[in-house]
């Protein structure tokens, strides 16, 4: 349960403001169908993120040592210092819709989301907690959490929501998680 509670939270909290949300509030007020835009978010992340997940759980079986440990409680400190940087949505990223709503929205946020923080939190939750079905359920969960309001809500929420604020509460739980991977790896928690 640990690994989808904390999956959930700390990709919930690194998605808001992120060029992925963005990206939801550009294609609902292009398409203004919610719905397809919302199932094409759920299935893309859903396969972003297993192979995500499925890469930091391998990559842990494989380099199972305090130095790769080291290595993920390092990440997650750095993650903490990309969320503090906030995103942008270029006119590249803007998607020319030639399918409809469902199958651009997939495969945007599939192409947009590779390299992505989240993702790469994906990874790191993956090889932390080698659970690939539970850190898979609690990013995505994230991933709709932070998304489908911004598919409803669109400006409005941004408007009214303090992302610099958000960022930094986001920042401060990839640090917290970040030093808790390092202690536990230097043996300091028992």
């Amino acid at each position: 349960m640990e690994a989808l509670f904390t999956s959930t939270a700390v990709v919930a909290l690194a998605e808001i403001g992120d060029k992925t949300q963005l990206l939801a509030i550009l294609l609902a007020a292009r398409f203004g169908r919610p719905l397809p835009i919302i199932l094409g978010i759920l299935v893309a992340t859903l396969a972003n993120h297993a192979l995500a997940a499925l890469l930091g759980a391998q990559a842990a079986a494989l380099l199972d040592s305090p130095l790769f440990r080291y290595a993920i409680g390092a990440s997650f400190i750095a993650m903490a210092a990309w969320t503090l940087v906030p995103d942008t949505f270029d006119d590249d990223d803007d998607p020319k819709p030639r399918f409809g709503a469902f199958l651009t929205t997939l495969i945007a946020f599939f192409l947009v989301e590779m390299g992505d923080k989240t993702q790469v939190a994906t990874i790191a939750l993956g090889a932390q907690y080698q659970a690939v079905v539970a850190v898979t359920a609690g990013t995505t969960l994230g991933m709709m959490i932070a998304n489908v309001p911004a598919v409803f809500l669109g400006n409005e929420l941004l408007k009214r929501v303090d992302l610099a604020r958000v960022r930094r509460i986001a920042a401060a739980l990839f640090l917290v998680i970040g030093i808790w991977v390092l202690a536990q790896t230097a043996g300091w928690l028992r």
